[in-house]
């Protein structure tokens, strides 16, 4: 496929949603096949259009995985990294969460959960922290939400 019909469907899909530049470079992998086209010459082109910007997709990713997929901190950082994203911007993304939204939204994931767990106090204390962990919850917050339900 030539590099201007790359450049223009990636053009109509970013401007549908936010990619970030190691989406984007997969997707033009994919499309280019055999052809030598400068992959970083396009992403340069859609950054510098505003089409690509790392800090609002990571923004949108960390608001969207706290409030809908109800991931904890930990595992969004992680997942955002693993799509080569800078530090700072994660940082600066994870502040952007509504804390009492996340907060909620945690104690509802850890309640559902809390509701389908069988055994001893102690059995089932781990089997939360287990479940918390794997959504990115620290021990912390889960100790604390187990203790406030009165079983802790």
């Amino acid at each position: 496929m030539e590099k201007d019909k790359i450049l223009a469907r990636l053009t109509r899909l970013c401007s549908m949603r936010e990619y970030c530049k190691k989406d984007i470079a997969a997707k033009i992998e994919r499309m280019k096949g055999e052809d030598a086209i400068d992959t970083q010459a396009i992403i340069s082109q859609l950054c510098e259009d505003k089409y690509i910007d790392e800090s609002r997709y990571a923004a949108f990713f960390a608001r969207d995985k706290s409030a809908l997929a109800g991931w904890g901190g930990q595992k969004i950082r992680y997942a955002l990294a693993a799509k080569g994203i800078e530090r700072e911007v994660i940082d600066s993304a994870l502040e952007q969460i509504d804390v009492a939204k996340a907060q909620k939204k945690m104690e509802s994931v850890l309640a559902a959960k809390l509701r389908t767990l069988k055994g001893d106090r102690q059995e089932v204390f781990a089997k939360l922290v287990k479940f918390g962990a794997g959504r990115g919850y620290s021990y912390n917050q889960i100790k604390a939400f187990y203790d406030n339900t009165g079983r802790g």
